[in-house]
This record gives structure tokens, C-alpha cells and sequence, in this order.
């Protein structure tokens, strides 16, 4: 029997992969929403997240299964991003660019919406949380991650304003952003990859790096799910470095 429905975006690498691996939510069924999947264990809806077609594959989603759901719990894990490019404004691919901007700050909102109209549609009435993946770039912004940065500030604005809509609204629906802090994941390869002019703060993450200090993708897994058991208020922005 299925307890809990749970939804990964980005789940077929980095946090999103061992989010996936290590869901702590009874009986879950999981739903690896990504392009290419294959993270075992999980059924898998195609979807690139990044276009509108992607964010109606997957609000459709979201409707037919809760619409036949009498289970406990439903969550929603968003921890698709991207840092490419890196670069500054003006100076990279504009495609790129654009794409980066729409993944990183349209995506979590429109999705997000979807899951939460999902929910009401249904009239589930057990647990549902909307959990959103942002970053310290959000109130510490780099150069030559100007659309990173900007896109994780607007999902802390999106999370706080809708956290209080839900309590508005009684706040059945629970949502929070949440930093996992520097992660040993494909994304710091790319960082360290990228040349200085590019991205001026590289020598910080390489030393990170060198120095053993990027956190394990599963620890920081096991953090983000123990958000879950905590009393935070709806439109809470919490980095768990500070845990």
C-alpha cells in the first residue's frame, strides 16, 4: 500500500539523486520528474523543466494521481537547477542564459503553483509539503552567476509570499526553501572547472574542494528530509548549515 506520494525534480543526479535514494516518508511511491531518469526504484515522468510543455506534463501529473490518492502524505521536492553559464552578463550564450533564467526562477514557481492547485483540486486532506532547493547565492550574490543568484532570490521571495497564502488559507499546504550549502555534485566540478575571469570566485570552491569540505550529497539529503519533522513556520527560508 502506498502511504506517501513523493515528486524529485532534478532527481537523476546530484542532491536531487540522493534525495531520491534516501526518502524517509512511509510506503512512499516516488516520481523521478526529470529528462533523462533512471534513478531505480521509481517511475519515471519525462519532462524538460525548462519549457512549458514540460510544466504541463507534469501538472497533469500531479492531478491524476492525487486525484485517486487516499494516502497520508504528499510532497514535492524541486531540486532541478542549473549553474550554466557561468559568465557575466552580457558576455555569455544567450541561450544559455535565457534558459538558465527560465529553470532556475519561472520553473519553481509555475511548478509549485501546479502542485499546490493539485492538492486543493484533489481535496487532499492529509500532509502535503512543497519543498524548493535555493541557495546562498540568493543573499550572496556572485559575479558570473547573475541569473543563478537572481533566480534563487526569487524562489526565497515566492516561498515567503506563498507560506502565507497557505496559512491564509489554513495552511494544509506547507512550504519552505532550503540551502543545502556546498555539495560534493556535478555542479561543483563545473565551478571549478570554469576559468577565473569567468567566475572570479572559483579559488574559494577549489579550495573547498581541496580541503575535503563539500558536504556528501547523501548527509545533505538526510538534513533536507529531517526538515520535514521540524516546526518551521510556513515561508520559512532555511540553510541547514546553520542546523
Amino acid at each position: 500500500m502506498t502511504t506517501s506520494l513523493v515528486w524529485i525534480t532534478g532527481a537523476s543526479s546530484g542532491i536531487g539523486a540522493a534525495l531520491t535514494r534516501t526518502v524517509p516518508l512511509p510506503d512512499p511511491h516516488v516520481i523521478d520528474l526529470s529528462r533523462s531518469g533512471g534513478t531505480p526504484g521509481t517511475e519515471h515522468v519525462a519532462a524538460d523543466l525548462a519549457t512549458p510543455e514540460g510544466w504541463q506534463a507534469v501538472a497533469g501529473h500531479f492531478s491524476e494521481r492525487l486525484a485517486s490518492f487516499d494516502g497520508e502524505r504528499v510532497a514535492l521536492i524541486h531540486a532541478a537547477g542549473t549553474l550554466t553559464p557561468i559568465g557575466f552578463a552580457g558576455e555569455v550564450d544567450d541561450a544559455a542564459y535565457e534558459l538558465n533564467v527560465v529553470l532556475n526562477s519561472a520553473a519553481p514557481q509555475v511548478l509549485g503553483h501546479a502542485f499546490i492547485r493539485a492538492v486543493r483540486d484533489a481535496g487532499f486532506d492529509g500532509r502535503a509539503d512543497l519543498v524548493i532547493l535555493s541557495s546562498g547565492a540568493a543573499r550572496k550574490p556572485y559575479p558570473g552567476w547573475s541569473s543563478y543568484s537572481a533566480g534563487k532570490a526569487a524562489v526565497d521571495a515566492w516561498v515567503r509570499a506563498v507560506g502565507q497564502e497557505r496559512d491564509a488559507r489554513g495552511g494544509r499546504i506547507h512550504v519552505i526553501s532550503a540551502t543545502p550549502g556546498t555539495v560534493a555534485t556535478p555542479m561543483q566540478a563545473e565551478i571549478r572547472e570554469t576559468p577565473e575571469e569567468q567566475f572570479p570566485a572559483r579559488q574559494k570552491f577549489i579550495d573547498l574542494y581541496e580541503s575535503g569540505s563539500l558536504r556528501d550529497p547523501d548527509n545533505a539529503a538526510a538534513a533536507l528530509w529531517g526538515l520535514l519533522d521540524e516546526d518551521l513556520d510556513n515561508g520559512a527560508i532555511v540553510d541547514i548549515r546553520d542546523r
